[in-house]
């Protein structure tokens, strides 16, 4: 299942349900080579862009990461965001869901 990323983009003032949106996308890229050429050239321009929207004040990016204890949700982070300033962040846990 192919999901064009422009479906989850977030209008301002649009209302957001986390249970209409997508919890799974097929793989962009078609191998490991690939996907690490790919994923330094975005940490780049997710450094400069970052330092824009920090500046700015205006907008945001919001990262939802849902995993069980140990699913990697740390690994992901320092891996996928490595080009990001964690002074311009701001994390916050959900507690645990309910049964």
């Amino acid at each position: 299942m192919k999901i064009d990323l422009e479906t989850l983009k977030v209008g301002e003032g649009e209302k957001l349900s986390l249970a209409d949106r997508p919890t799974a996308v097929a793989p962009l890229y078609d191998g490991k080579g690939t996907y690490e050429a790919a994923l330094e050239d975005h940490a780049k321009q997710l450094e400069k862009r970052h330092e824009r929207l920090f500046a700015n004040g205006r907008h945001a990016l919001l990262v939802v990461l849902q995993g069980m204890d140990s699913a990697g949700k740390d690994g992901a982070i320092k891996h996928a965001l490595r080009g990001v300033n964690p002074q311009g962040c701001r994390v916050a846990s959900f507690k645990q869901p309910t049964p």
